[in-house]
């Protein structure tokens, strides 16, 4: 990630303001851009990498309960839904989830369903880059794990997404 100075400190912006630039960074969980404004090293944050992990110390530091509510707030892949983020639909988009054969999105719901019932939450991967038949890969490779290690995964990517998403908005 470039270190790339944020236009404003949030030690200079408004709660307000703050929180209406930052909160849709992880996905409908407005309690870590929260809790990085309320922090008192806030004004200690001047660029996008410190802003970064601020809010990745803000996940790590959170309860179990935060932390599953957050992975449960991601949406599945491939399906498209009234409450899906904005910048999930264009993650996704890009990534031409969109856009699966009947076959693909067969394998998708298949998947999701499957992956849910095991985990209890829905798989989560950064997109970015990578094509569908990548991402059937890495989801079928993953549903092999122990539900420890598909919860430190969501997490993991739940930071590389919101990763991607402070350097768009920066």
């Amino acid at each position: 990630m470039e270190d790339k100075m944020l236009a404003e400190k949030p030690s200079s912006m408004s709660r307000e303001n703050f929180l209406r630039v930052y909160a849709s960074v992880y996905e409908h969980s407005r309690w870590v851009a929260e809790a990085v404004y309320d922090d008192k090293d806030t004004g200690n944050i001047d660029t996008v990498w410190t802003l970064y992990a601020a809010m990745r110390m803000a996940v790590d530091m959170a309860d179990r309960g935060m932390q599953l509510s957050l992975i449960r707030a991601h949406p599945e892949l491939a399906v498209k839904t009234p409450d899906m983020a904005s910048s999930s639909i264009s993650e996704q988009s890009a990534a031409g989830l969109d856009q699966c054969s009947a076959e693909e999105l067969a394998a998708f719901t298949r998947l999701n369903h499957e992956y849910r019932e095991k985990f209890g939450f829905p798989f989560i991967v950064a997109v970015k880059g990578m094509t569908r038949g990548e991402i059937l890969n890495v989801f079928k490779q993953r549903m092999q794990n122990e539900y420890e290690t598909e919860f430190q995964n969501a997490l993991q990517q739940i930071h590389k997404i919101a990763r991607f998403r402070l350097e768009k908005l920066t």
